[in-house]
């Protein structure tokens, strides 16, 4: 009997603080579940006693559940961990906040290119549940480690009927600022995507984009520009060559 015991894994070890993943009203921790890693989210210690609070983060466990997005952190399980308190525990991200990379001054243009394809694919995924959510900042951006995937946390805590226009100004405002801090690091970005963080952070909400589908055309307009652009000189060059070839023969 105590042999089958020992070969049982203890539920819970190597429960870390990571202070910089931390959000307004949480402490995040990595940790060991049965030897697998995940990431723990808690309420702070003085929030804790607050039924408010404890209603908030319930709110969250229940509205997070059900979504399924490959750029947004999963959510797995409501529970007790010792040590802790209530816990949401979510799939394992470990990885560089876009603002550690801002501050250490390692952002590329592969971390531009996924900001304005998989940020933008998990907002727009956001905005057509209803989902609620505190703003997207540079701290809510994580890179994978090796493989460098981005993954949004700090999702949502409600869920609405309709979400208002005013809300999707500062979703679109809020991507700009993030967009603008990683172009300041590259140089040699390119200027379409200068013109498109500079119309989403416009003063007057008014000249924004008005959605995240208008913001996501403006980017994909650009690309298909660029294929277009490279289209037409590579059939400028193949007539060019038919010409000179039939001048030959002639």
């Amino acid at each position: 009997m105590n042999d089958i015991k020992k070969e049982i894994p203890e539920k819970w070890t190597e429960i870390e603080l990571l202070p910089e993943w931390d959000e307004e009203y949480y402490d995040v921790y990595t940790a060991k579940k049965f030897g697998k890693w995940v990431m723990l989210k808690t309420l702070k210690e003085q929030y804790k006693s607050d039924p408010r609070f404890r209603a908030m983060i319930e709110k969250e466990f229940d509205v997070r559940y059900n979504l399924a997005h490959p750029h947004i952190v999963m959510i797995n399980d409501y529970e007790e961990v010792p040590g802790l308190g209530m816990c949401i525990i979510t799939d394992d991200v470990y990885g560089d906040s876009l603002a550690k990379l801002l501050r250490e001054k390692k952002v590329t243009q592969d971390h531009i290119d996924k900001i304005c394809t998989q940020l933008v694919d998990a907002l727009d995924y956001i905005r057509r549940n209803h989902i609620v959510h505190f703003p997207v900042r540079p701290e809510t951006v994580i890179f994978t480690e090796n493989i460098g995937n981005l993954k949004l946390i700090d999702v949502g805590f409600d869920q609405k009927e309709h979400l208002t226009p005013a809300d999707a100004e500062e979703d679109i405002l809020n991507f700009g600022k993030v967009l603008q801090a990683s172009l300041a690091e590259v140089p040699d970005a390119p200027a379409y995507l200068k013109r498109i963080a500079a119309k989403c952070t416009e003063p007057n909400p008014k000249n924004r984009y008005r959605s995240i589908h208008e913001l996501r055309l403006d980017l994909a307009h650009r690309s298909n520009n660029m294929i277009y652009i490279a289209i037409i000189a590579f059939l400028v060059v193949m007539i060019g060559i038919l010409v000179w070839l039939t001048s030959i023969k002639l």
